[in-house]
């Protein structure tokens, strides 16, 4: 008996197990994709099902599928047939991923939901977002990213994602950059046209991107909110009421007074600031001294302030350095952490990644809906 002959089904299927959905980031074996797999002669067969048909990984799939396979003793070559899923069988994947709701605001949500707050723009709230998110997915936790910042979005190009969303009926499957899953209303439009909502535009399309998009089981769901306190950042408040805030400023005097406004917000939002972040702290010059471009002291000041009026510690998390590689980094798609990882920027997010992720996911101190 050959041992191509020796192959049993089991074996083939447990192979296929190590093949991941790009997108759904579970085995298709999981996902009900292989339709059927056989062996005969050395060549292994498979057909897969495409949760689509236009799906844009469709390569990727077919190639990890024949690697996989190639990896068993006895098979010499792998045909892979694609073919796609029928309305039954994407009804019965939508049910068994996700239900229409809110999955993060389940007071018995593991996920920590962070939503990146700034009382202006141009402090570097997005890109310190980007970072954070690629750094926890490096270290190896679930992250997703939900780019609210509807007007000015900008997350899809700080993580160099051109791909657009796949839809399978009515639930979306967001792309993945850099191991972070990541949702963005730039992802549907065709060009950079403006986007003018007003407020219940922008909140329906929060509430899309948390019912519709199907994350799955994250470690941590960052928001990357518009500067101020606006609609969006009461919408996050009211549709992810266990969201945390965390702060960006600069060192200067007037973006720290209105970056007090978005940690304030939290008295009448009832959120919890975890923090905050002082960017462009410094310029390391080439003689080794430091040149305070944007002044001193604004991300302890306003740690003080914070702390006084919301009556717990509110703490300077960090104080990240004005450099340049940030920016290149960010204009190719390649967060810092990623693109330059020894930068001190790049460290300074990478300890505060660390920081932020060696809390660990439970329900202490949390109020949980408990009945008699």
């Amino acid at each position: 008996m050959s041992a191509a002959e020796q192959i049993s089904h089991d074996r083939l299927i447990q192979a296929l197990n190590s093949v991941i959905d790009p997108e759904l980031r579970k085995p298709i074996t999981e996902l009900g994709m292989v339709a059927d797999v056989d062996v005969q002669d050395s060549t292994a067969a498979a057909k897969i099902l495409l949760t689509v048909a236009g799906c844009p990984l469709r390569t990727t799939i077919e190639n990890d599928v024949r690697e996989a396979l190639l990896e068993l003793d006895g098979v010499e070559q792998v045909t892979v047939e694609l073919g796609v899923m029928d309305p039954h069988q994407r009804a019965a994947l939508r049910e068994q991923l996700a239900s229409r709701r809110t999955p993060f605001s389940d007071p018995a949500s593991l996920t920590r939901v962070i939503a990146v707050a700034s009382g202006k723009g141009g402090v570097g709230k997005s890109s310190i977002t980007a970072n954070l998110a690629t750094a926890l997915a490096a270290q190896g936790l679930k992250v997703g990213l939900i780019d609210a910042d509807v007007h000015g979005f900008s997350i899809p190009s700080l993580m160099g994602i051109t791909q657009k969303p796949t839809r399978v009926d009515d639930m979306i499957l967001p792309p993945v950059a850099h191991g972070v899953k990541v949702i963005s209303i730039g992802m549907f439009l065709d060009s950079n046209q403006p986007v003018i909502w007003r407020g219940p535009m922008l909140h329906r399309s929060l509430e899309q991107f948390l019912s519709d998009v199907y994350f799955g089981d994250l470690d941590f769901l960052f928001l990357d909110l518009p500067p101020g306190t606006g609609d969006m950042a009461i919408s996050v408040s009211q549709l992810l009421p266990n969201s945390e805030l965390l702060v960006i400023t600069t060192p200067q005097s007037t973006a720290t007074e209105v970056a007090e406004r978005a940690g304030t917000i939290a008295l009448q939002t009832k959120q919890k600031v975890i923090g905050v972040v002082e960017n462009m702290s410094y310029l390391q010059l080439p003689d080794g001294s430091r040149m305070e471009v944007f002044g001193s002291g604004g991300g302890e000041k306003l740690s003080e302030s914070l702390s006084a009026q919301l009556g717990y510690p509110v703490q300077l998390l960090a104080q990240l350095p004005l450099e340049e590689s940030v920016r290149v980094g960010s204009d190719q798609g390649l967060p810092v952490v990623l693109s330059n990882s020894v930068a001190p920027a790049a460290q300074a997010l990478q300890d505060l990644a660390a920081r932020l992720g060696s809390q660990p996911r439970g329900l202490a101190g949390r109020s949980l809906p408990l009945s008699v």
